[in-house]
């Protein structure tokens, strides 16, 4: 089978359609992804601008906005929510800790505002669903749930490859995403091993979500069932369940999914999936540089995306979020693919607790 088809022009864009206009972003939530990330990808973008900034207090909002020529209000998440400085601004990046993001998606709902909703979508399915709803009884609105791995070139190549049966039927797929936390962020007091501020656990909500939704981008499928196995026993992880995960997934198809995510591993990020016919190997994957390498009987072919780290990622959400908006259509990962996501991660802990396989 030809792979020219699908590695002619590698990167390209085949989700861009002409487009007039500029998405004004409010950024809520300044820690350090939205400072060194989203707001450096609008800053880079010819259909985007940061021009409303929001944060815990009027100081540290201020403060960065003097960092940024095109923010014109800086606020707190309180006048946020009561609409201030509606009009200098169409759509809102939220990027607070997990348990956080319903009322602020609720606040740029009633304000007819699109939202931009960093992954998972909250830290329970019950919350996840009243973001469904809010976004629902909205007028206009649109959600995306950032999966910044849908824009990557070699993800979507993986997409067409397993649509056009270069590997036959899929059959099994290995997954895993890990990295030292509390090395790279070194307080054990942070958001991310927090339960009331993160969710159900630390790995899972956190990494364990990229093979999961990778995977079903990539299959175009829904899980069906899990079964898991979690593990905690190092200091700073005595409130999380998940210092350690490892979980199967049944996908639609019959598809069988073995997974694993960590906060206290070496870093490293892999998926691969293995057809009747061929197999899909994206390694690295999820935590930098994409390499993916593409194998049916003598074809073999191995494709690196140097320049394709977090930074690209982001600067490409961005711009696939906006072309969307301004050519009036819903991207794929809406709030009601969020919330499968959000059912599959917490199925993961009820599975590891009682030892059975959750069927979703």
């Amino acid at each position: 089978m030809d792979l020219e088809g699908h590695f002619d022009d590698f990167e390209r864009r085949d989700w861009e359609e002409d487009a007039e206009g500029t998405v004004r972003f409010a950024m809520v939530g300044l820690g350090w992804w939205t400072r060194e990330y989203a707001v450096p990808a609008t800053n880079e973008s010819d259909i985007c601008e940061t021009t409303v900034v929001v944060s815990s207090s009027t100081e540290k909002a201020e403060d960065f906005a003097a960092e940024v020529d095109t923010v014109e209000a800086a606020l707190t998440y309180d006048e946020f929510q009561d609409g201030e400085a509606a009009e200098h601004y169409d759509a809102v990046y939220v990027a607070t800790p997990n348990a956080l993001h319903l009322p602020y998606v609720e606040a740029a709902a009633e304000s007819g505002k699109d939202v931009l909703l960093e992954k998972p979508m909250e830290a329970s399915s019950e919350r996840a669903e009243q973001i469904v709803e809010a976004v629902d009884a909205a007028d206009d609105v649109t959600l995306m749930v950032a999966y910044r791995m849908h824009t990557d070139p070699a993800v979507r190549r993986m997409r067409e490859l397993v649509e056009s049966g270069f590997i036959g039927e899929p059959a099994h797929v290995h997954g895993h995403m890990g990295q030292p936390l509390l090395e790279m962020i070194p307080d054990p007091d942070q958001w991310r091993l927090d339960p009331d501020l993160a969710g159900p656990g630390a790995s899972v909500t956190d990494l364990g979500i990229y093979p999961i939704n990778t995977t079903r981008f990539v299959l175009d499928s829904a899980p069906q069932s899990v079964q898991a196995a979690t593990y905690s026993g190092a200091e700073g992880f005595e409130d999380v369940p998940d210092e350690r995960a490892a979980f199967t997934i049944t996908y639609e198809g019959n598809v069988l999914a073995s997974m694993t995510a960590s906060q206290n591993v070496h870093k490293n990020g892999f998926l691969r999936i293995t057809g009747t016919e061929g197999e899909l190997l994206l390694e690295p994957a999820f935590l930098g540089p994409s390499d993916l390498t593409v194998s049916r009987g003598d074809v073999e072919a191995d494709l690196t995306l140097p320049e394709w780290g977090e930074k690209q990622q982001m600067n490409e959400e961005f711009e696939y979020f906006a072309n969307h908006l301004l050519t009036d259509r819903q991207p794929p990962g809406d709030a009601e693919h969020g919330l499968v996501d959000m059912r599959a991660i917490e199925a993961v802990f009820e599975s590891a607790e009682r030892g059975e396989r959750i069927d979703l």
